[in-house]
Parts: C-alpha cells; sequence; structure tokens
C-alpha cells in the first residue's frame, strides 16, 4: 500500500506533501514508512515496525486520517482499496 498526498502552499512557497507506504520486511514483520517535507526540498523519513500486517495498517488509516483533517489531499494510491 502507498499513499502520497500534498497540501497546496498557502504563501506561494513550494507545496508540502507527505507520503506513507507499507514495507514487509525479512523477518515476517512490516515497516511503514512515512516521509514528509515540502516538495523539491529534502524531507524527514520515519520507519515504524509492527509485528503483523493489519497492525501496520491501522497506523496507516490513523496517520492518513490525520493528515486529511490537515488539509492534505490524496494525490496517488497505489495496492490494496483504499480503507
Amino acid at each position: 500500500m502507498r499513499l502520497y498526498m500534498q497540501i497546496p502552499a498557502a504563501d506561494g512557497s513550494a507545496p508540502r506533501y507527505y507520503h506513507l507506504h507499507l514495507q514487509e520486511d525479512l523477518l515476517e514483520g512490516w515497516n511503514l514508512v512515512r516521509e514528509w517535507g515540502h516538495q523539491g526540498a529534502g524531507g524527514r523519513v520515519i520507519k515504524d515496525h509492527y509485528p503483523d500486517h493489519d497492525q501496520a495498517m491501522e497506523a496507516l488509516v490513523r496517520l492518513r486520517d490525520e493528515q486529511l483533517r490537515r488539509g492534505y489531499r490524496i494525490v496517488f494510491a497505489q495496492g490494496q482499496e483504499q480503507p
């Protein structure tokens, strides 16, 4: 599952982005990778580990909903149907 969200710039600066995606690791767990920042500039990356896919998906949905409340809009979604 991969989600890419953006929020338009209010003051003429570059738009902000928020990217979430799930990666299965080699030890049968899942990583939720989140990256955010201004478009065209270096951003921040955090990886959170979860023991199973369901917990990782719950975290992804929670973060997605939080960003949608902040004004971000989904620009690109790939993978399973959006939860």
